[in-house]
């Protein structure tokens, strides 16, 4: 019985710590609050009725209809579910994808060390912190949960296999778009790795453009209103831009806050954290690059870059890495197997990875805290300020050039939600309706906004103003 016991944690011993480390991550992101686009996406509260084509089908941006459920199930109660819900999806989600690349190392047919190494980095890497820590991101979670679940669909002998495949990338994208690159992703990852020769490749490539064309035919025939954000539209010079954002994110473990936030910046920590990491992407990746030019890698990359496709072409933040870091776990895996005999160095480099990992994610979760209770704070401030419940409230903005570092460390307005995060503070009873505009920081910026507000309260535009100095809120009356 011990012996069994002992093998059990041999085999296991990184689903056993990840399963351990779960509740300490999930009651630190517990506390992490709204800020920027968590207040305006779809998994907000939402108090329509649920029968309504916005919980069904394309509507503003996307066709996601899993966010607005979302949205709709924390509408019931915002004080109590939101956005401790959501907080609970992702860091399940997270969960069960680690569990899944798991078993996906052992289809694989990767060692138990290999296995095991490569699942731990996939979940505690600091690169998935962005995602981890969002309050809207379960769709970036479970479009990756449900892909690698219609790739052990598709390399099983599963009774009507093609449909039951088709079916599980149409709810991948379901959840978010780039789960339909999973139609391509499946046949190259698979005959990469020896599953499917290479005319089955070909027949699955067309079946799987083919599963595109009908999402894509699905959305040309729903009523809609497609709205293209300026940020989206594509270039070769913000391609670039955005690999250049991929690679180092995924693959170069580094504290970004105390390297690229200039107000927390201090190199010595940076470089001590890059230290700490850098010998593990070494070891692994840089010791033998050469295993990078054979089949399985090369399809491995090629799958990666497929599955942030939709993000590289468009908008990339350090929230869109978690889509491609599976096939960075595949990598990890593949190389520590081709290592087998300086195993003892990888395990203890893959160890300082772990303390410095550890010492990362402590602090973006902590910025993140941070950045939620300036916004807390400042709409709590433009309530006690304002008094009597109001209908229409116009928010001003003075330009603010603080920086700021993807969710982490929020600009105070966006942290603030434009205004937005006053809504939840009166459990969405006041103001209905609030509106906002941003203008130019100068030295008469003050003066200027309180102008714009007098005159809106003089031609009755709104019941009241207020002011956005950074950090501070000013209120205008009538």
């Amino acid at each position: 019985m011990q012996n069994s016991y002992y093998q059990l944690i041999k085999d296991y011993w990184s689903i056993i710590l990840i399963i351990l480390l779960t509740p300490v991550l999930l009651y630190a992101v517990l506390l992490i609050l709204p800020t920027h686009d968590d207040w305006v996406g779809s998994t907000t509260p939402d108090f329509k009725p649920f029968f309504t084509k916005e919980h069904f089908f394309f509507y503003g941006y996307h066709w996601r209809p899993f966010d607005t459920w979302i949205g709709y199930i924390v509408g019931r109660n915002p004080q109590v579910l939101w956005p401790t819900f959501n907080h609970v999806l992702v860091v399940i989600g997270h969960l069960l994808c680690s569990l899944s690349i798991y078993q996906l190392l052992n289809v694989l047919k990767c060692t138990r060390t290999a296995r095991n190494i490569a699942t731990l980095y996939f979940f505690i890497t600091p690169a998935t912190m962005a995602t981890v820590t969002a309050v809207d991101s379960q769709n970036q979670v479970y479009a990756l949960l449900t892909g690698l679940i219609t790739f052990f669909i598709y390399v099983r002998k599963v009774r009507y296999k093609y449909i039951v495949w088709s079916m599980m990338i149409f709810v991948a994208t379901l959840f978010k778009e780039n789960g339909l690159m999973w139609a391509l992703i499946c046949p190259i990852l698979a005959h990469g790795f020896d599953f499917i020769d290479k005319k089955t490749l070909k027949k699955d490539l067309l079946v799987g453009i083919g599963i595109m064309i009908c999402y894509a035919l699905a959305i040309i025939i729903q009523p809609k209103d497609i709205i293209i954000h300026p940020e989206y539209e594509p270039g070769p010079i913000k391609v670039v831009k955005n690999f250049i954002k991929f690679f180092f994110s995924s693959f170069i473990t580094v504290d970004y806050i105390y390297l690229l936030h200039q107000p927390s910046r201090n190199i010595l920590l940076a470089l001590i954290s890059l230290l700490f990491t850098l010998h593990f992407f070494y070891i692994v990746f840089l010791n033998n690059w050469k295993k990078f030019l054979n089949k399985k890698m090369v399809t491995t990359v090629l799958c990666m870059l497929i599955a942030v496709g939709p993000h590289l072409l468009t908008i990339f933040s350090m929230m869109h890495t978690y889509a491609g870091l599976v096939f960075v776990a595949i990598m990890t895996a593949y190389f520590i197997d081709t290592y087998k005999s300086i195993i003892k160095p990888i395990i203890l480099s893959f160890s300082l990875f772990l303390l410095a990992a550890i010492a990362i994610n402590t602090h973006l979760i902590d910025a993140s805290i941070k950045s939620g209770r300036i916004g807390k704070r400042m709409a709590q401030e433009a309530i006690q300020k304002t008094g009597n419940p109001v209908k229409d409230v116009y928010v001003i903005i003075i330009e603010d050039d603080y920086p700021k570092l993807s969710s982490f460390c929020v600009i105070p307005n966006e942290a603030f939600g434009w205004g937005l995060a006053s809504r939840y503070e009166t459990n969405y009873q006041w103001p209905q309706h609030i509106k906002d505009t941003t203008i130019m920081r100068s030295p008469d910026a003050m003066i200027n906004a309180k102008r714009i507000g007098k005159k809106l309260l003089y031609n009755q535009q709104t019941d009241c103003v207020w002011i956005i100095d950074h950090d501070k809120v000013k209120v205008v009356k009538p």
